[in-house]
């Protein structure tokens, strides 16, 4: 996302890589002043608003009248799905004052009221300044959105909000247990992004296995055209295809395991297999010449121009690189190709989760209306403008109907109805940033596709590499519950 205009884009999942890293701590320089600066946060809290009658229509007793406050960033997403739920806010409780601000400085905008006690009721906590949840939630400066969960859902109230929800985002605004300390509201799809148009040239289908793949790439490599390319200088991006993959392989506990840092969970046949079929892509000359100096834009620009067949990448691929993307491009994404029958998952397992973090400080003076206004924004309506205004899916699951969807994302929509229950969520790239960006990425898989190490020797660096991070009582450690 280089440029000026290119990184306004940041909302669009990227910046989910560095926004999830700031939100468990990871990314130390900008937040450690934070965590005194949060430390004494409670002085605002004989401010907070009464409670309103609980009804039907207000099942969270959000008080009338009181004022309520949001502040969004105003990243790739923009702010105009924000502004009209805030409309819809406006309607239901007209004797409201509603006060909407963005910006891209969240923290330093923000940090000085956290310090304060005076946060606002409602924040869309992402960008480059995104305050460090790790933090805030250690220091109890997050209200539990468990009310908000369990409260009757705007188009259904025979449904719960929690009920509407697509697959993971509960899970990923938790941390060590049943809190829901954060809403994510935006939905990326990773996996292998193509052009339907190239495969349709090549006579070809998007293949299911691993021997499809290499035929396929056999066909493109006659043709002139490579079967793969990647971030050469991010490899932290093949995890986006690969760890589906493994996961098909082997099944989702096979991750899991990684995602605990478990002694030998890098030695599991799943990722052997994984790691010996990618490699086979180098080894057969099947990845475009010179990708490991590429950057994720060079790498895209290669790929949209017809130089490589498939790319590993999220859905934020489709608005970064529109003025790239031929128009009869006909973009698609692809669960990962299965090794063989002997696969634990079907075809079609695919990696998808949540990003955009929303949260309702505990000290806010209307903590019912921040979460009111969420329980707006994940009805069907405030989805719909979300996606029309983005490209992007919203955690509401569904929304899409009658939207003219743009090819990315109306392949991205097909692969999450295909892949059904067998939706992964590898949490190595939330819990431990530097494992998987410096380390799995750049010095392990990087190296490998390079040539310059064999699957054997990768595995083994990066066991070493996990088993370190396990015993470094620096960082915080998560477990899947």
């Amino acid at each position: 996302m280089g440029s000026t205009s290119a990184h306004k884009n940041d909302g669009l999942g990227r910046r989910n890589l560095i926004k999830r890293s700031a939100a468990l701590g990871l990314i130390t320089v900008p937040t450690m002043s934070f965590l005194s600066a949060c430390a004494s946060g409670d002085s605002g809290s004989e401010d907070k608003a009464a409670k309103g009658t609980k009804s039907a229509e207000n099942p969270l007793a959000v008080n009338d009248s009181a004022p309520l406050e949001l502040v969004i960033f105003d990243g790739g997403f923009g702010t105009k799905y924000a502004e009209d739920a805030k409309a819809v806010y406006e309607k239901n409780f007209p004797k409201a004052k509603v006060k909407f601000s963005k910006t891209q400085k969240i923290q330093s905008v923000l940090q000085p009221r956290f310090n304060g006690g005076t946060p606002p009721d409602l924040i869309d906590n992402s960008g480059a300044q995104q305050m460090d949840m790790g933090v805030l939630v250690g220091k109890k400066q997050l209200a539990d959105l468990t009310p908000l969960l369990d409260a009757p859902s705007i188009d259904d109230p025979a449904k719960t909000v929690r009920d509407t929800l697509r697959p993971g985002i509960v899970e990923m605004g938790q941390f060590d247990g049943d809190p829901v300390w954060i809403m994510y509201y935006a939905y990326t799809v990773y996996g292998v992004w193509y052009s339907q148009t190239a495969l349709d040239k090549l006579d070809a289908a998007y293949p299911e296995t691993w021997d499809e793949m290499l035929a396929l790439c056999a066909k493109a490599k006659k043709k002139g055209i490579a079967g793969w390319t990647y971030a050469g200088k991010y490899p932290y991006y093949l995890p986006f295809s690969l760890y589906p993959f493994i996961a098909k392989i082997g099944g989702v506990e096979v991750l899991d395991a990684i995602d605990n840092l478990e002694p030998k969970a890098w030695e599991h046949p799943a990722v052997k297999a994984a790691f010996e079929a990618y490699y086979e892509l180098y080894k057969k000359g099947y990845v475009l010449e010179g990708t490991p100096g590429l950057d994720h834009r060079g790498s895209q620009g290669a790929w949209a121009n017809g130089k490589a067949l498939f790319i590993p990448n999220g859905s934020w691929v489709e608005n970064e690189e529109a003025s790239v993307i031929p128009a009869d491009f006909n973009l698609a994404v692809g669960a990962p190709s299965g090794l063989d029958s002997s696969d634990k998952m079907p075809f079609g397992t695919i990696w998808a989760s949540g990003g955009e973090p929303f949260i309702v400080p505990a000290n806010a003076k209307n903590t019912a209306g921040g979460m009111e206004q969420l329980r707006i924004m994940l009805s069907e309506a405030s989805s719909k403008s979300f996606t029309s205004s983005t490209k992007s899916l919203s955690a509401f699951n569904g929304g899409t109907d009658g939207i003219e969807l743009s090819p990315g994302l109306k392949s991205g929509v097909a692969a999450l109805e295909k892949a059904g229950t067998n939706v992964v969520n590898p949490r190595l790239q939330d819990w431990y940033v530097k494992l998987q960006k410096e380390q799995i990425g750049v010095s392990g898989l990087g190296e490998m596709m390079a040539g310059r190490a064999t699957p054997a020797e990768t595995i083994k660096k990066i066991q070493a590499f996990a088993d370190a991070a396990a015993k470094d009582q620096s960082i915080k450690h998560f477990k899947h519950q």
